[in-house]
């Protein structure tokens, strides 16, 4: 099991989406799919977002009132 934190697996697995964008052969590849890349890195992204959310320090919950 990886016990490596969220959110650094999936900001490593944007940068594999972007080197695999950036690749000669994927870009020389003619493929027609309903998802694409950038479908993939909006995934990314908001879950990159959801788990950084639910990592937010709650220990000090009630500071402010």
């Amino acid at each position: 099991m990886n016990t490596q934190p969220l959110p650094e697996l999936i900001a490593q697995a944007q940068q594999l989406v972007t080197q695999i964008r950036q690749h000669p052969q994927y870009q020389g590849l003619r493929f027609d799919c309903d998802v694409t890349i950038g479908d993939i890195s909006q995934f990314f992204n908001t879950l990159q977002w959801s788990a950084t959310a639910s990592t937010v320090d709650i220990s000090r919950e009630g500071f402010f009132q």
